[in-house]
């Protein structure tokens, strides 16, 4: 009777192991299976970017970061980002994208000329916010670095009622 319930449970173990073996091996994503695959995670399909290289530029930012002070709450706080093309081609901000839905950005959407300056500007709402409020802001551009994040933080005192 005790062969008989080692034999049983080997056999479940064996089950058991082969199942996990099938699950994991149906589990592997694309990548996994080719590694040569270029797999989007996005929900669109697309072709993968090709970068031009001999567009590429380099930007100096003049400030990236600020520390804005304390505010009153119920405003709108404007906040400006200096940077200079200090390379040898145009240089274009192709897109900012604030962190969160309480900024607002704009960007130049004119190509900014070798050795010339330009502005990143930025309107964060203090509405309904207290406290110290940390943001950030993401530039992307036609360097090889072609990402750079913005930061600002502020506290915002309470408005008297």
């Amino acid at each position: 009777m005790i062969r008989f319930a080692k034999k049983t449970r080997m056999r479940q173990l064996l089950v058991v192991a082969i199942l996990i073996l099938a699950v994991s091996c149906l589990n592997k994503t694309d990548k996994e299976k080719s590694p040569n695959l270029i797999v989007s995670t996005e929900k669109e399909p697309t072709t993968p970017t090709v970068v031009d290289e001999s567009k590429l530029t380099t930007i100096q930012w003049l400030d990236s970061s600020k520390s804005m002070g304390t505010v009153t709450e119920g405003g709108t706080l404007k906040i400006n980002y200096r940077f200079k093309n200090s390379g040898s081609k145009p240089l274009v901000i192709e897109k900012v994208q604030p962190g969160c839905g309480c900024t607002v950005a704009d960007y130049p959407k004119e190509p900014i000329a070798p050795g010339q300056e330009g502005e990143i500007r930025a309107e964060f709402d203090t509405k309904g916010r207290e406290g110290v409020q940390k943001k950030n802001i993401t530039v992307f551009a036609n360097t090889r670095e072609n990402t750079y994040t913005l930061y600002f933080d502020v506290t915002i005192n309470k408005a008297k009622s």
